[in-house]
C-alpha cells in the first residue's frame, strides 16, 4: 500500500505521489489518490499521516471483514495511539498519566521512578492509529520487519508501473508523466498481481525459514559454550581438590 513516482530533475523538483491498494484480484476499485507535491526530501516526509489515514479509512469499506492488509513501517503508517511520558515530561504530566491509566504510584516517587512504571505498562496502551482504524472494519494491519520492502506485493506492482513511465517517458512534463503512470496502473493485471503474491509468499516462507534456522544456530552454539564452559569449570575444580589433597599428604 502507498507508493510514488520518483522526482525526476526536468520536473523542476516537481512529483506524483500515489496512495492505492490491491490483491490477487488486482487493484482495489477506485482505491488510487495520485496527488502532485513540490517537496524535494523523501517523499514519507510529504505524505502526512492525517492524509494518508483519511485516504485509508475511506477504503477499508472496499476490503471486506477477515481482511489482511500488509504494511511496512513507513511513518504515516506507524503513528501512536497515543502517546506515553518521555524524560522529558514534567514529573507532575508523568503523574496525571498514570493517574489516568489507574496505575498506582507513591506521591514521594522520584521521575525515575514514575517512569519505570510507565515502561512497564506503556505497552498497553502503544497501538497504531491505523491499526485500530482497521479493526472498525475487521481488518488486520500485517506490518513488515524494517527494511524488507520485498515481502510486500505492491512493491513488485511499483517497480512494473515505474519500468513503464521510465519506459515511455519522452517529454519529462507533468501532466504527461501523469498519464504514463495512470497508464502504467491500468496496464496491472489481476494475473500480474496474483503472480506477485505469489512470489512474495514463497518469499516470506524462506525468510522466517532462514530466521528459524538462525535462532536454532544461536540456540544450538549457547548451549554448546555453556556445556564447554560447564566441562572446564569440573575439570578445574578436579585438578584443584586433588592437588589440595597432595598439600595435605
Amino acid at each position: 500500500m502507498g507508493g510514488w513516482y520518483p522526482w525526476n530533475s526536468h520536473l523542476k523538483g516537481k512529483r506524483l505521489i500515489i496512495m492505492h491498494i490491491g490483491n490477487e484480484d488486482g487493484f482495489v476499485e477506485a482505491a488510487g489518490d495520485v496527488f502532485e507535491s513540490n517537496f524535494k526530501g523523501d517523499y514519507h516526509d510529504y505524505l502526512n499521516t492525517e492524509r494518508f489515514e483519511k485516504w485509508f479509512e475511506n477504503n477499508l469499506p472496499k476490503l471486506g471483514d477477515n481482511s489482511v492488509v500488509v504494511v511496512d513501517d513507513a511513518p504515516h503508517h506507524s503513528r501512536r495511539q497515543e502517546i506515553t511520558p518521555t524524560t522529558s515530561w514534567k514529573k507532575v504530566d508523568i503523574q496525571d498519566w498514570l493517574r489516568s491509566k489507574e496505575i498506582h504510584f507513591d506521591e514521594d516517587e522520584v521521575t525515575i521512578e514514575l517512569l519505570k512504571k510507565v515502561k512497564e505498562t506503556k505497552s498497553k496502551f502503544q497501538t497504531y492509529a491505523v491499526d485500530e482504524l482497521a479493526k472498525r472494519y475487521n481488518v488486520e494491519v500485517l506490518r513488515l520487519p524494517p527494511h524488507h520492502c520485498e515481502l510486500n506485493a505492491i512493491e513488485l506492482v511499483w517497480a512494473e508501473v515505474k519500468w513503464h513511465v521510465a519506459r515511455n517517458n519522452a517529454s519529462f512534463k507533468l501532466k504527461d508523466v501523469k498519464k504514463l503512470l495512470l497508464e502504467g496502473l491500468q496496464n496491472v493485471t489481476a494475473e500480474k498481481w496474483r503472480d506477485c503474491v505469489q512470489y512474495v509468499a514463497k518469499e516470506g516462507d524462506e525468510f522466517y525459514d532462514r530466521i528459524d534456522e538462525i535462532i536454532d544456530t544461536t540456540i544450538d552454539s549457547l548451549v554448546l559454550n555453556v556445556d564447554d564452559s560447564d566441562s572446564a569449570c569440573s575439570d578445574f575444580e578436579s585438578e584443584d581438590s586433588y592437588s589440595s589433597v597432595d598439600d595435605n599428604r
